[in-house]
């Protein structure tokens, strides 16, 4: 007989739902409860590739692909190279992650996987019903990883930017890359009033993912960024003879709007859906991976999931940043130069990751253009009052 209630059921096999899933099938408190995870996707195919920097060995290492000490950063009149150790820039590939995730769950004595495609999920006020294409489910708890961006852009309170972006691996006929070397970001593209970068992941001499990445409100027609690819191989790689490998796109959100709102007592949403990304950068893995183990400890603690939150002071900071892209989007390549310019990349990202003092973030902000910084700062301070 085919079971339509669970204890918790996680919407989304991607890094938020399968990290949940695989933190809950791994702690005993959890053994004796059902657990349901959907996914319309099967997840056979490489659609995305995360980066993270951490120091040292980390949990993820037997999935990372490649990793480096090496970050170039390149704005409209200046390049330069820095070496981030003790941290490493690390890569993972989507279809490692999913094999190994999906793996390591399929033997869970408790867990269920099925692909269908969710339409509906509702709070009943005492339990929560999942409406999928092909069933009707009900659950004690539900995490919900479908990200919806419409809410916040109903709302004009916090700014709504995407970091969208089409990216390319490609493997050339001779050695064009430095294979020790992540481009961070190239500003030397043409900015055409907005923020844009090329940003490339060397695997070797001559394969690399190149993306071109932008942070502004709307999206571009494909064959936009396709064209913006094809440019910089041919004007700053030397134009070699190249094939296309793989191919990925992909938006996520840049807002410090409050999507942990649209919780209740017994639906917490998780991953992007969540708020979960960090607004100023996107970078959503890492982030995802320090939540998990704050909400499986909420679980066992009975905490109702609408009182789950992260806000924290970097979201401030994160606000502020987001002000000045939205406000003047064209001229986010100065703000990431004057960064790069005056701030070791080593407390960049320490900053990033959250875990610098409060004198070490002053000193991070001041190494921004401090004009546009004190007048957006103003605006926001008079547009709460």
């Amino acid at each position: 007989m085919n079971k339509l209630h669970f204890d918790y059921i996680i919407i989304g096999a991607g890094a938020a739902g399968l990290m949940l899933a695989r933190a809950m099938a791994e702690d005993a408190y959890f053994s004796n409860m059902s657990i349901l995870v959907l996914d319309k996707d099967q997840k056979k195919e490489n659609d995305r590739t995360w980066c993270f920097w951490e120091k040292g060995p980390g949990q993820f290492d037997p999935l990372v692909s490649r990793s480096w000490d090496q970050i170039c950063f390149k704005g409209r009149k200046t390049s330069e190279q820095f070496n981030i150790a003790p941290y490493r820039y690390k890569m993972v590939r989507g279809i490692d992650f999913y094999t190994e995730y999906l793996k390591a769950l399929k033997n869970t004595h408790n867990l269920d996987l099925r692909y269908e495609e969710v339409i509906e999920v509702n709070d009943t006020g005492t339990s929560v019903t999942v409406k999928t294409d092909q069933n009707d489910y009900t659950a004690s708890k539900v995490f919900n990883s479908i990200f919806n961006l419409k809410e916040a852009k109903k709302q004009t309170k916090y700014p709504v930017l995407q970091q969208h972006f089409v990216g390319w691996r490609i493997k050339t006929d001779r050695p064009v890359f430095n294979s020790e070397t992540v481009t961070y970001m190239d500003f030397s593209v043409p900015q055409k009033g907005n923020t844009r970068f090329m940003y490339l992941l060397p695997l070797s001499n001559n394969e690399a993912l190149v993306e071109y990445t932008l942070f502004s409100k709307d999206l571009l027609p494909r064959k936009v960024y396709e064209q913006a690819i094809e440019t910089y191989i041919d004007n700053k790689l030397g134009r070699p003879q190249y094939e296309i490998i793989e191919r990925e796109e992909g938006r996520i959100p840049m807002t410090c709007y409050d999507f942990a709102q649209h919780n209740t007592r017994h639906i917490l949403h998780i991953g992007t859906a969540g708020g979960w990304a960090k607004p100023s950068t996107g970078y959503a893995f890492m982030p995802t991976a320090k939540k998990i183990p704050i909400v499986i400890e909420d679980l066992k603690r009975g905490k109702p999931l609408n009182s789950i939150r992260f806000k924290n002071r970097f979201w401030y900071y994160d606000l502020l940043l987001l002000d000045v892209l939205f406000h003047h989007n064209q001229k986010g390549h100065l703000v990431f130069e004057s960064l790069f310019k005056n701030v070791s990349p080593r407390s960049i990202l320490k900053f990033l990751d959250e875990e610098t003092t409060l004198l070490e973030d002053l000193r991070v902000i001041w190494g921004c253009p401090k004009p546009i910084f004190i007048r957006i700062l103003g605006a926001r301070l008079q547009y709460r009052q």
